[in-house]
């Protein structure tokens, strides 16, 4: 039976009783971290995390980021903790990986990259919780990412927040989000492999 992410993490809110504990949200992009805010902000204190050094050129992660500070100062102050371009990290696999298709092993590695990161700097900073916005893309596998976040979680020692942010039109929001706030949408998820795949 497929499991229905949503409705888990509804649980999970209605668990905390009006409590807004801390939450690190990893954050790939300012389009698909707006709706995530939205749905997130009054259950949890929440910080951002931007690593991504999957995202290439250099120039187009300054840009996402850029556009990720100008989000959160127009949604009220949101914390943000940038992570310097550390395309090395990501290279390491994909380069091994480049035959494989769009949404197969590179890109669970590159999720489970991303996730362990967010997870450690969430335990070394004291935070209650993490997430990643990446389910709010219909590109992207919510089953994988929850699964990868459960195992991070349980290694690391910090509580991940299950979730699938396409639901309840969460990808439709973040749409209207961005027009809203003229927000840069990319065309690619962001390793030039995705990119060479449209």
């Amino acid at each position: 039976m497929k499991r229905n992410y949503q409705r888990e993490m509804e649980a999970e809110i209605a668990a905390l009783n009006g409590r807004r504990p801390t939450l690190l949200l990893h954050s790939c992009c300012g389009p698909c971290s707006s709706a995530v805010i939205e749905r997130l902000r009054e259950h949890f204190q929440l910080t951002l995390y931007y690593y991504n050094p999957n995202i290439e050129p250099k120039e187009e992660y300054l840009h996402r980021l850029s556009e990720q500070e100008r989000l959160l100062r127009l949604a009220g102050g949101i914390p943000l903790i940038p992570s310097a371009w550390e395309n090395g990290a990501f290279r390491a696999f994909a380069e091994d990986m480049a035959e494989e298709p769009e949404g197969g092993k590179r890109c669970r590695a590159c999720f489970a990259l991303r996730l362990q990161k967010t997870a450690e700097t969430a335990k070394a900073n004291g935070f209650e919780y993490f997430a990643t916005t990446l389910s709010v893309s219909p590109h992207k596998d919510a089953e994988a990412l929850n699964q990868l976040g459960a195992e991070i979680a349980e290694k690391v020692g910090v509580r991940f927040l299950t979730a699938d942010f396409k639901k309840k039109d969460g990808y439709l929001r973040s749409l209207q989000l961005s027009r809203e706030y003229g927000l840069y949408r990319q065309n690619y998820c962001g390793c030039l492999y995705s990119r060479d795949a449209n």
